[in-house]
C-alpha cells in the first residue's frame, strides 16, 4: 500500500478466499493490515478472517441494502486522504455481490482504484470443469421464480458460449430441473460445489444425469453451487454473397462487432449469425 502523502485515499477491491483461508494473496493480506478502514459485505463473517491473520483494522458494513448510501459516506473518507479497502463474503468483489455504486462514484470522483485479484468461484469452476473455456458468459444467479427462471434459461438456451450461474442449496435442485428443461436433458454439464472447502464436489454429466445424482443424495443438496453448462451446438454462419459482400466492406473499416452490427441493419439479418460469418471470414483471411 502506498504510505507517500496524497490528497486522497486509495480504494483497493480485495479478493479473499471462496473457502480454504490459505488462498489469499500475500499482497492482499499486505493491503487489509495496512487500510484503516475495511468495508465488508458482513462484519460478523469478515472479521473471522482477519481475525485469523491478526488484522484489526476498522469495519464498516457494505451489502445490497445500504450500498448506495454508504457509498457518499466512503466516498468523503476517500476524499479525505484515508485508503478503504473493499471486500465481500467470499472470493472477488462485484462479481455477484456488492461495489458496483462504490466503484463508479470512485472512479467518476478520479480516485484510484487498485484491484488485488485472487480467488473466484467462476474462474475455478471453469478451471476444472472440462468444458470449453476460450469463451463463455457468466449469468450468476437465476431468478427466484420459476416462471422468471424459465424464461431466463429460454433466452440462453440457444447460446453457443459455455454458461456459468451461481445458485444456493434451496434452488439447486429446481433450477438443475429447469435447466434440462429448458436447455436439454443430453447437454452436458459440470457442477462445483463447495469449492476450496472440506466437502468439495466436481461432478460432470448431462443435466439430466444431474438431475438425478443430486435428488438421489440429500448431502449434495448443501453448500454453494457454480453450475457450468456447454454452449449449444453452433449456428448455421453461412450468409448469402450480397450481406457477405456488405460485411466485407464494413469489416475493411471498422472493428468485427462494429460492422456484424452495421451489416445488421443494412441486410436485416441477425447480427450474431453476422459476428460468425465474419469470424469465418476472418479465419479464410488468415488461412490464405
Amino acid at each position: 500500500m502506498d504510505t507517500t502523502s496524497k490528497a486522497q485515499g486509495v480504494l483497493y477491491i480485495v479478493a479473499t478466499p471462496i473457502g480454504n483461508l490459505d488462498d489469499i494473496s500475500l499482497r492482499a493480506l499486505a493491503v487489509l493490515k495496512a487500510a484503516p478502514l475495511i468495508a465488508a459485505e458482513d462484519t460478523r463473517h469478515s472479521r473471522k478472517l482477519l481475525a485469523h491473520y491478526g488484522i484489526s483494522a476498522r469495519l464498516i458494513s457494505l451489502h445490497d441494502h445500504n450500498e448506495q448510501d454508504m457509498t457518499d459516506r466512503l466516498l468523503k473518507t476517500l476524499l479525505g486522504g484515508e485508503d478503504v479497502a473493499l471486500i465481500s463474503d467470499a472470493g472477488t468483489p462485484l462479481i455477484s455481490d456488492p461495489g458496483f455504486y462504490l466503484v463508479r462514484a470512485a472512479r467518476q470522483a478520479s480516485i484510484r482504484v487498485i484491484p488485488m485479484p485472487g480467488p473466484s468461484a467462476c474462474i475455478a469452476a471453469l478451471s476444472v470443469a472440462g468444458l470449453p473455456t476460450d469463451r463463455f458468459v457468466f449469468e450468476g444467479f437465476l431468478p427466484p421464480r420459476p416462471v422468471a427462471r424459465a424464461l431466463r434459461l429460454g433466452e440462453l438456451a440457444g447460446e453457443v458460449r459455455t454458461l456459468v450461474f451461481y445458485e444456493s442449496s434451496h434452488r439447486i435442485c429446481a433450477s438443475l430441473q429447469a435447466m434440462a428443461e429448458c436447455m436439454g436433458r443430453d447437454r452436458q454439464a459440470t457442477v462445483a460445489r463447495e469449492l476450496t472447502k472440506t466437502f468439495e464436489t466436481i461432478r460432470d454429466g448431462t443435466l439430466a444425469e444431474l438431475v438425478d445424482w443430486i435428488n438421489a443424495d440429500t448431502n449434495q443438496q448443501k453448500g454453494e453451487f457454480v453450475v457450468i453448462i456447454q454452449g449449444a451446438p453452433a449456428r448455421d454462419s453461412v450468409i448469402d454473397a450480397a450481406a457477405e459482400r456488405v460485411l466485407s466492406v464494413l469489416m475493411a473499416e471498422l472493428p468485427l462487432k462494429q460492422a456484424a452490427a452495421l451489416a445488421a441493419n443494412i441486410t436485416g439479418l441477425p447480427k450474431n449469425r453476422l459476428y460468425e460469418a465474419g469470424l469465418a471470414i476472418k479465419d479464410k483471411q488468415a488461412a490464405s
